[in-house]
C-alpha cells in the first residue's frame, strides 16, 4: 500500500453523514441526492457512511445498488469509500458477532458499488438522535496517557478484541479485493496517531491501512507533531477526513476557526504539505458531524452547503499552495 504520487493529484470527497439529518434541521438526503449535492458543490466524490436514513445496506437491493452506480457515473462523481460504524470492543460476544454480521453486509454493499475501500472503527461509540433536537455522541472516554504504557486488564482486553475483530473482517475484505482503513478515532484509541498506527501494525494484514485525520490530533497541532504523524504513518495511509465545521468568512476571506473538539486551529496546511512529502494520493473527505447552530438555533442544510463550500475552497487553496510552494494565509 505504499504511495507513489504527489498530493497535488489528490481529490476531494463529501462524506454523506454531513447531510444525514443528524446534525441539521430537516430530513436527511438520499445517496442519489448527495451525489447531486457533491457535484453541485464542486466535489469529486462521495464517501458513503452506512447508516440510516441515507445508506443502511439492508435498505438497498441489487436494483438500488445498480441505480446508485449509474447515478454516480452519470454525475461524474466517484464513490471513493464506504464507511462503517464498527465496534469490536464489547466484552459480550453477541455484540461483537452482531458487528461482524454488519461488516459482512457493509463489505457486500461496497463490493456491489465497485468500491474497494471501507473505513472501520475499532470501537465506534454511536450517536443518539432521539434525546435531543440534534444527534449527540455516545460515551467517548480516551485512554489516559499512562494507560498507553501500563494498560489495565479492561483496556488491554478491549484492544485485543478490536484487533481480533478487524482481522476477521480483513479476511473477508481481502477475498473481495477491498482494503480497510482504520480511523484514528477514540475510544480505545487515544487521540493522535500513535495508537492507530500501533493497532494497524498489530493487525498485520496487507489490506489494512489507516484513515488519518488531523482534527483527531486534538491539541497537538504543531508543525513538528504533524510532520511526525504523517511520516510515521506514510506506508499505511489510505484515506483522510477534514472538518467542514471550523471555517468562517471574515472581510470576504475564508479563515479557520478553532475546532470544537479541542479549541485549537487544525494545522491543515502542515498536514497537507506532509501528505505531499510522503506521496499521498488518496482522497481528502469533508465531513460535518457536529450540530450546525447559530444563536442556539438549529440550522438547515443550506448552512452545511456554505460550510462545505468554504472548507473545500480553503483546502483547494492549500493544494494550490503546495504546487506553487507558497503558504496559505487564510488562518485566523
Amino acid at each position: 500500500m505504499e504511495n507513489t504520487h504527489a498530493v497535488s493529484s489528490t481529490q476531494f470527497g463529501l462524506l454523506t453523514v454531513s447531510y444525514s439529518g443528524l446534525w441539521h434541521d430537516g430530513p436527511g438526503l438520499s445517496i442519489e441526492e448527495q451525489i447531486a449535492k457533491a457535484a453541485a458543490l464542486g466535489y469529486d466524490a462521495v464517501s458513503i457512511e452506512t447508516k440510516r436514513p441515507t445508506a443502511f445496506p439492508l435498505d438497498f437491493d441489487a436494483e438500488d445498488r445498480e441505480r446508485i452506480r449509474e447515478t454516480a457515473a452519470e454525475a461524474g462523481i466517484d464513490i471513493c469509500a464506504v464507511e462503517s460504524m464498527s465496534n469490536f470492543a464489547s466484552p459480550y460476544h453477541e455484540k461483537r458477532e452482531n458487528n461482524l454480521a454488519m461488516m459482512h453486509d457493509v463489505l457486500e454493499f461496497a463490493d456491489d458499488l465497485s468500491v474497494d475501500l471501507v473505513k472501520v472503527f475499532p470501537a465506534w461509540p454511536g450517536v443518539k438522535e432521539d434525546q435531543a433536537e440534534t444527534a449527540i455522541y455516545g460515551d467517548m472516554p480516551m485512554r489516559a496517557h499512562w494507560e498507553q504504557h501500563y494498560p489495565g486488564t479492561e483496556e488491554f482486553s478491549k484492544w485485543e478484541r478490536c484487533v481480533e475483530g478487524i482481522r476477521e473482517v480483513a479476511g473477508w475484505a481481502a477475498d473481495m479485493g477491498i482494503d480497510l482503513a482504520l480511523q484514528n478515532h477514540p475510544p480505545v484509541l487515544a487521540g493522535g496517531y500513535e495508537d492507530a498506527l500501533q493497532m494497524v501494525e498489530e493487525i498485520d494484514r496487507d489490506n489494512v491501512g489507516l484513515c488519518l485525520d488531523a482534527v483527531l490530533f486534538y491539541e497537538r497541532q504543531s508543525d513538528e507533531y504533524v510532520r511526525e504523524a504523517v511520516q510515521a504513518c506514510a506506508d499505511h495511509l489510505l484515506l483522510s477526513h477534514y472538518g467542514a465545521w471550523n471555517f468562517a468568512r471574515r472581510d470576504g476571506e475564508v479563515v479557520q476557526t478553532p475546532s470544537p473538539l479541542s479549541g485549537e486551529l487544525i494545522n491543515n496546511e502542515a498536514f497537507v504539505r506532509q501528505l505531499d512529502a510522503v506521496g499521498y494520493d488518496g482522497y481528502l473527505v469533508s465531513e460535518y458531524c457536529v450540530p450546525v447552530m447559530a444563536d442556539h438555533e438549529l440550522l438547515g442544510p443550506e448552512a452545511i452547503d456554505e460550510a462545505n463550500e468554504m472548507s473545500l475552497g480553503y483546502m483547494q487553496a492549500i493544494l494550490e499552495g503546495v504546487e506553487a510552494d507558497e503558504p496559505v494565509a487564510a488562518e485566523d
